[in-house]
């Protein structure tokens, strides 16, 4: 696997929908040149200068002050707005600003607070319902969780990956996509991933059909606590199986497979291969786990919901959570070093630049998502079919020890293949849709496991 370039987030907004026989006509092309364009978008400026303006706020805790317009969560979230309404006048229109809030008491917010999250909505062309949500959280804390009153710079987390948010806003509010992007800035992460919640109720509520929702947490350091240094990582941790998961469905995962496949897993695959394509220096860590050891995003929320969703965040960590007595000197000299050290103004460590060619995969619309079926019981031969409704599809398969799809077949529009010789015990298999200019979507593992629509969970718990 060669290394990549800036790579992350990745829009599995394609629907893949089975498999097909094959067909004469040869494979659409598989190398877009709109996706280097994009790739190569992205402003390190425009990225720096959107921290140092975070960091201007002092603090960013969800109880901070909302008054204030220089302080605080509440100048922050406005200035957010405003910067999204720039964007929006500068591509014509195409975003449209929303800012979902509710009100939350929890041990980390002993007073009723109102959390906002900060959304910016670029409708689809032809398939709306459809969405891809790139987000960050906006809220940050120093070394005193309750403490919203003292300095939480917060450069890194999560300033780097709002950043992110805001510039890949910038750059694809430029082109038309098939379907919704939302640009979320999200608050309440650093209490109880409030803000993730009234995302995920927000979706549930307007009927979103959210294929993937791609959380940048903590994505501009490249210094570990060991002082190890690694610019040319990106890590996609990807849950296993749904949280949804029925316990039919679990009986069925269990006998057949599909621990290492659902939606998530795919989602995180399809951002490295689009990393070793597009991108230069920069490679993506696949990590089977749903968030770093016994710690949340803002994606939890969203599994939760039955949305894929994946968190996207640097090779190595090294949080700084400012002590509230310091002297405003020696605050200012850490929030300094913490800007120049761990977010490079240039080169593969940008965070936004991480993202770009995973963003720029939401761009082809493939037919809408159905659950295949296999069969080849007392055959010698692997046969998939799928429901009509792309223009074509491509078959994929693997060992089961295999953490990458290995093997593929162009299928063309058809909607059944035999896969002469291919022991259907013996393989993982897949199917990806394909449009007519050549956009791929993520793979897609037969049944429940690997399903992008799962069925509507429990509805969400109210707030408190």
């Amino acid at each position: 696997m060669r290394l990549s370039r800036p790579s992350a987030l990745l829009a599995a907004a394609l629907l893949a929908a089975g498999a097909a026989r094959a067909a004469e006509a040869p494979p659409p092309p598989d190398e877009h040149p709109v996706l280097f364009e994009i790739a190569g978008a992205v402003s390190p400026d425009q990225l720096h200068a959107t921290i140092q303006t975070l960091v201007g706020f002092g603090t960013r805790h969800t109880a901070s002050d909302t008054v204030s317009t220089t302080r605080g969560i509440g100048a922050a979230r406005r200035w957010v707005a405003g910067r999204f309404a720039e964007i929006a006048r500068d591509c014509g229109g195409r975003l449209r600003i929303e800012t979902p809030s509710e009100v939350f008491t929890g041990e980390r917010l002993p007073q009723p607070t109102e959390v906002m999250d900060v959304l910016a909505i670029q409708p689809g062309a032809s398939d709306p319902d459809r969405v891809v949500i790139i987000s960050g959280h906006l809220d940050s804390r120093n070394s005193q969780p309750l403490d919203a009153v003292h300095d939480a710079p917060g450069a890194n987390d999560d300033g780097s990956g709002t950043a992110a948010v805001i510039e890949a806003a910038r750059v694809l509010s430029r082109y038309r996509f098939p379907a919704t992007i939302v640009y979320a800035v999200l608050s309440g992460e650093e209490e109880n991933l409030y803000g993730g919640r009234i995302l995920a109720r927000y979706a549930t509520d307007h009927g979103w059909r959210v294929e993937a929702q791609l959380n940048n947490d903590i994505v501009g350091n490249t210094e570990g606590l060991n002082g190890v240094r690694d610019d040319t990582h990106v890590r996609v941790f990807s849950e296993g199986t749904k949280a949804v998961e029925t316990p039919e469905q679990a009986d069925r995962r269990r006998y057949n497979g599909g621990e290492v496949d659902s939606p998530a897993r795919q989602i995180a695959r399809f951002m490295d291969g689009l990393a070793d394509r597009y991108l230069t220096n920069l490679d993506v860590k696949m990590v089977y786990r749903t968030d770093r050891y016994s710690r949340g995003g803002d994606q939890v929320p969203m599994l939760e919901a039955g949305f894929p969703a994946v968190r996207v965040t640097e090779a190595v960590e090294k949080l700084h959570t400012p002590a509230p007595g310091r002297p405003r000197r020696e605050r200012r000299g850490l929030w300094r070093r913490d800007l120049r050290r761990r977010l490079p103004v240039s080169g593969p460590g940008d965070p936004a630049e991480r993202h770009r060619p995973g963003l720029a995969g939401v761009r082809p619309a493939a037919a809408d998502r159905r659950e295949d079926r296999r069969r080849g019981q007392r055959r010698h031969d692997g046969e998939l079919t799928a429901s009509p409704g792309a223009v074509g599809y491509r078959v994929w398969w693997r060992d089961t020890t295999d953490p990458q799809w290995r093997y593929g077949r162009w299928a063309g529009a058809a909607t059944s293949l035999t896969l002469k010789d291919v022991v259907i015990d013996d393989w993982f298999f897949g199917v990806s849709a394909v449009s007519a200019d050549g956009f791929a979507s993520p793979v897609e593992f037969p049944g429940p496991a690997g399903s992008f629509v799962s069925p509507p969970p429990p509805p969400l718990a109210p707030a408190k």
